[in-house]
C-alpha cells in the first residue's frame, strides 16, 4: 500500500490538477487573510470607541496621544490587509480563468482526439473498400468472354471505387485539419451547421459527388438550390455534363480539385453566393443554351 501511495505522490500532475490545487491554496490563503481582517476591523472599532470616549470625557494629553497612535496602528494594519485582499482576488480569479481554461483545453483534446479516430477509421475501412471494388472489376475484365451489360457495371463499380477512395482521402484530410483547429480553440464544431452545399439531397433526384469550381446555381421543382465555389456537391446528373463541359465542376480524383481541396476545403467558399453575384453559374440556363445546339446537330 506505501508503495502505491508513494507512485500517486510521486505521479506528475496535469495542468488541470494543478490549476485546481494552485486555485485552492489561493482560495484558502484568502480566506485566512480575510479572517485576519476581520478582528482587525473590530480592534479597529474598538480603538475609535475607546479614543471617543477618552476626549469626549476631556482626558489628558498623553492618553489621548497614545489612543490616538494605537488607533492609527490598528488602522494601517487595516488598510495593508485590504490591499492585500485585493491582490488575493485578483489571483484568485486569474487562478479560475486558468483552471477554466485548463478544462475547455481539456474538452477540446477529447473532442480531437474522437475526430482523429474517426479519420483513421476511414483510412483503416478504405482499403478493404477498393480491394472489394477490385474484385469486382476483375470478375469482369479478367473473364474469358465479354458481355456488354457486364462491361458497363465494371466500368461503373471502377468510376465509384476512385470517387470513392478520392473522397476519403478529402475526409480524412479535412477531419484532420478540423482536429488541429479544435485543439487550438478555432473551431466551435457543436455550432456547425450543415451548410446548403452539405444538406441532405432529395432522394429521387439521381446525383454525382462532384466539386464546384465556381458558384452555381439550379431548380429542383420549386426550390431553388445555390451552392458555393470549392464546394462537395451532390450535383443532378442531369447537370452534370454542362457543367463539366463548360469546367464549372470536376471530379473529385482530378489533380487540380486535390489541390484546391488542400487550399479552400470541401465546405464553399464565402458561404451561400447571393442572387446578384457576377461569378454566380445558372446551369439550368446553360442547358437550355446548349439543348437547342445540340438537337440542330442532330437534323
Amino acid at each position: 500500500m506505501a508503495f502505491f501511495k508513494r507512485e500517486l505522490f510521486m505521479r506528475e500532475l496535469g495542468p488541470i490538477e494543478r490549476f485546481e490545487n494552485a486555485l485552492k491554496e489561493k482560495l484558502a490563503a484568502r480566506q485566512k487573510l480575510a479572517e485576519r481582517l476581520s478582528v482587525a476591523e473590530s480592534e479597529l472599532a474598538e480603538k475609535r470607541t475607546a479614543a471617543e470616549r477618552l476626549a469626549v470625557a476631556g482626558a489628558a494629553n498623553a492618553r489621548l496621544d497614545r489612543a490616538e497612535a494605537a488607533m492609527r496602528a490598528v488602522e494601517d494594519r487595516t488598510k495593508t490587509m485590504r490591499a492585500e485582499l485585493l491582490e488575493f482576488d485578483e489571483q484568485v480569479a486569474s487562478a479560475e480563468r486558468a483552471l477554466a481554461d485548463a478544462k475547455a483545453q481539456r474538452d477540446r483534446d477529447a473532442l480531437a482526439d474522437q475526430i482523429e479516430a474517426m479519420a483513421a477509421a476511414i483510412e483503416r475501412a478504405a482499403p478493404g473498400f477498393d480491394g472489394g471494388a477490385t474484385a469486382l472489376v476483375e470478375a469482369v475484365t479478367k473473364s474469358a468472354m465479354s458481355i456488354p451489360e457486364a462491361t458497363r457495371f465494371s466500368s461503373n463499380v471502377d468510376a465509384v471505387r476512385r470517387e470513392v477512395l478520392a473522397a476519403a482521402d478529402l475526409i480524412c484530410w479535412e477531419l484532420r485539419s478540423a482536429a488541429v483547429r479544435t485543439r487550438a480553440g478555432n473551431a466551435n464544431l457543436a455550432s456547425i451547421a450543415l451548410s446548403e452545399a452539405e444538406q441532405p439531397p432529395s432522394a429521387e433526384i439521381d446525383r454525382q459527388l462532384i466539386y464546384t469550381l465556381h458558384p452555381l446555381l439550379w431548380r429542383e421543382g420549386d426550390e431553388v438550390r445555390k451552392v458555393p465555389a470549392f464546394a462537395l456537391v451532390g450535383l443532378p446528373k442531369a447537370l452534370l455534363p454542362v457543367a463539366l463541359q463548360h469546367q464549372h465542376v470536376d471530379h473529385l480524383n482530378a489533380r487540380r480539385v486535390q489541390t484546391l481541396m488542400h487550399l479552400h476545403g470541401s465546405a464553399g467558399l464565402n458561404g451561400e453566393p447571393e442572387h446578384d453575384d457576377p461569378q454566380l453559374v445558372d446551369l439550368d440556363a446553360l442547358l437550355a443554351e446548349e439543348t437547342p445546339s445540340a438537337q440542330a446537330d442532330v437534323a
